[in-house]
């Protein structure tokens, strides 16, 4: 029997007859892992680490030695949520004396954090006199009891470091960052407060490694058949929003390498729920420590997966029965389980830990579920059933609201869904400003089942047609004849109306065999149009598949990523040498640009020679023109594409692509905000793609607007406040004071 097993089978023994007392966990502990130290630092209100149990140090110190999170070395493990191995953990500069421990004959040392629900419980601490470093498989063992010690520790009277809360009936407002804007009010509902109790150790490894697999195999099927569902999972779906996330998370689901780890974990002798657990506890560790954001928010994806797992092993409910019109409160909260819950009925969304860039965020907005993020300490405070109201729009939650708030918010409520309804009478007009200035409305899509939004919305073409979702939908790259076929049927679904084929958008998080790089930041590394020209092969491939599926119509192609003219005219060669290849060729053949990369603004002369058309990426654009990551929850909102910087940039832009006869549009975000939009209209902008949320919003707006008096409105705006970092308040209060809909 495996030290761990031995371990683990005298701990089940030792809970056998009864609650084990701290002092024979840590004296066990020490005999089995041949420690002349073992001992148990607590969680006590106020942050506070206290000594609760030790073999080895002065037994004295027990109750007398405390730590607050953060110091020492024991503090340090709370914090971090990481284990600390140090062979002489003295000369540690977080080291912090405490002389009544008696413990300066002692120089290696391991913490290991104790945790329950992602929170701190304690801390489990193994020292030896001998300097060493601890072997991964020591370590590992001393995880397994932490995991046990978990269970243990609430008895022992640990808190999980939560301040203590006010009253259940005092109203609480928590301030975060706007996911998808919109109004919720209703019950509160809890995610993933309450850890699953899972039996640790495994009677038959191999048949638990039977019931892991064929567990995996279930949970993959489920995530098919739910990635298949979404089209019809709810309210104005953003397919392509929604597939993209849920295809990048099933690439991680059916990475083996996770899995492997569980299935070593469980031939350790664990069960296979307790390797589950251990497993998603080491990544949650690894995860928070990186510094990407982006990858760090890939920690929900993992614990998603992981809670999946192990609903999937149980036979459990991912989630208890959903009051009507419930607003679910999370720590974090992965895409598959926000499709879950929306499945469930739920109104509304706030997240503690989340980012407009993170998975979560995006599937919000594509299901229009009312969401906010980084609503730290809600959770401290919330209990199930009490009252809550999301203001997405202000980027609030009202925990408890008083009677009057509440009413208001429900007024609110119902004079915007009257509003709603009211746009649906605007898909038959054409989209114009209130003085006559005619617009392009248009789409951004990514698979062939969201076509019928181009009739539901009346929308005037595809501004943005994403080629990569689909292959990420089938998880490989198609071949020449079913890429035909694909894009061929979008053009029979736009008819007369422009279609924008942007070539394949891989890398970053988006990837396929052989798109995939180990980069410290994949965003600006090797993706996009860098890989088409690094592997010519594969565009000239998709590029002939295109000029096929035209079959004599027009086409309309655009390269994404592009940083310098000369990219360009290559990627614009290869498709000229197809197009000479293909016949019947095309009636019109229109080759144009993504515009996200700044560094085009200084070769624009040359570019608008070659160009047929540019299209702005507004998200990309901003992250490389701010040098700000998308997914940095600390920095969104600090730079705003209504400010001087970016509006003088496009303003430059529409400009130049008016004096060159070369028409000039963007898609984004920025496109689907109304606010946003009408000052797009204002600088210029006549056409913008957008998810089809936004258009009807967006038409509405624009409709009321005389451009002829906003536009010297918008110049003096922008003259009389050049240091401002942002143009946004001084616009809103000029369209609120004209009650226009922003």
């Amino acid at each position: 029997m495996t030290t761990a097993r031995r371990l683990i089978a005298r701990l089940r023994d030792l809970h056998a007859k009864g609650a084990a007392p701290l002092s024979e966990i840590v004296r066990l502990v020490a005999a089995e892992m041949v420690a002349e130290v073992c001992s148990i630092y607590v969680q006590r209100p106020g942050d506070i680490l206290e000594l609760a149990a030790t073999e080895g140090l002065n037994p004295l110190a027990v109750g007398r030695t405390r730590l607050r999170v953060g110091e020492g070395i024991v503090g340090l493990c709370a914090a971090t949520a990481a284990v600390m191995n140090l062979p002489d953990a003295q000369n540690h500069p977080a080291f912090a004396y405490r002389p009544e421990t008696g413990e300066e004959p002692f120089a290696s040392m391991v913490a290991v954090p104790v945790r329950r629900s992602g929170r701190i419980l304690g801390v489990l601490v193994v020292q030896n006199r001998a300097p060493r470093h601890y072997v991964e498989g020591e370590v590992e063992e001393l995880e397994t009891v932490a995991m046990l010690l978990a269970e243990a520790l609430p008895a022992a009277g640990a808190t999980d470091g939560a301040p203590e809360g006010l009253a259940a009936t005092v109203p609480r407002v928590f301030s975060g960052t706007t996911l998808m804007g919109g109004i919720a009010v209703g019950p509160v509902v809890l995610h993933g407060t309450h850890p699953l109790g899972v039996k640790l150790l495994a009677d038959d490894p191999a048949a638990e490694l039977v019931r892991l697999h064929e567990a995996a195999e279930r949970m993959q099927r489920g995530l098919d058949e739910l990635i298949a569902g979404v089209p019809q999972a709810g309210r104005g779906v953003d397919a392509a929003a929604s597939r993209e996330v849920l295809e990048a998370y099933r690439l991680v689901a059916t990475d083996a390498g996770w899995l492997r780890r569980v299935s070593d974990a469980v031939r350790s002798g664990l069960t296979a729920e307790a390797a589950v657990q251990r497993v998603a506890g080491e990544l949650h560790g690894h995860m928070r420590r990186i510094g990407d954001a982006y990858l760090r928010e890939r920690l929900a994806d993992m614990e998603d997966l992981a809670g999946r797992l192990l609903n999937t092993l149980i036979g459990g409910s991912p989630r208890p029965e959903i009051p009507p019109g419930a607003i679910l409160l999370a720590r974090r909260l992965g895409p598959a389980e926000l499709l879950d819950w929306h499945a469930g009925g739920i109104a509304g969304v706030a997240i503690e830990e989340a980012s407009p860039a993170g998975h979560a965020a995006i599937l919000a907005r594509a299901l229009g579920i009312p969401s906010i993020g980084g609503t730290r300490g809600m959770l401290d405070t919330a209990e199930s059933g009490d009252e809550a109201v999301i203001d997405a729009d202000d980027g609030q939650l009202v925990l408890r609201p008083e009677a009057e708030v509440r009413q208001a918010y429900v007024r609110a409520l119902e004079t915007r869904n009257a509003q709603n309804a009211g746009w649906a009478a605007l898909r038959e007009r054409p989209a114009t400003t209130a003085d006559g200035v005619p617009l392009k409305l248009m789409l951004n899509v990514g698979l062939n089942l969201e076509l019928e939004q181009l009739d539901r919305t009346r929308a005037d073409g595809i501004g943005l047609f994403r080629t990569e979702i689909a292959m990420l939908a089938r998880g490989s790259i198609a071949d020449i004849a079913e890429q035909a076929a694909n894009y061929a049927r979008v053009l029979d679904a736009a008819g007369d109306r422009p279609v924008l084929f942007r070539t394949l958008d891989l890398g970053a998080d988006k990837l396929l065999p052989g798109t995939a790089t180990e980069e410290e930041n994949p965003a600006m590394g090797w993706r996009s149009l860098r890989i088409g020209l690094d592997r010519p092969a594969l565009l000239r491939r998709q590029l002939r598949a295109l000029l096929l599926a035209a079959a004599g119509r027009p086409l309309s192609v655009m390269f994404p990523m592009v940083a310098t003219v000369g990219e360009f005219r290559a990627a614009k060669g290869l498709l000229e040498a197809e197009a000479r290849r293909v016949r019947p060729s095309p009636e019109r053949l229109s080759i144009g640009t993504m515009l996200e990369v700044p560094a085009l603004m200084w070769q624009l002369p040359d570019l608008l020679k070659e160009a047929d058309f540019i299209s702005v990426g507004s998200n990309d654009l901003m992250q490389f023109m701010f040098a700000v990551d998308r997914g940095t929850p600390s920095l969104y909102g600090r730079y705003d594409v209504l400010s001087q910087p970016m509006l003088d940039l496009l303003e430059q832009l529409v400009v130049a692509g008016r004096a060159a006869n070369v028409p000039i549009s963007l898609c984004g975000e920025a496109a689907s905000r109304p606010l946003e939009a009408m000052v797009l209209a204002g600088i210029g902008f006549t056409s913008l793609s957008m998810p089809a949320g936004g258009l009807l919003p967006v038409k509405a707006l624009l409709a009321e607007v005389d451009l002829s008096a906003f536009r010297p409105v918008l110049t003096a705006i922008r003259r009389g406040t050049r240091d401002a970092a942002s143009l946004r308040d001084p616009i809103v209060t000029w369209a609120r004071e004209r009650g226009l809909p922003v």
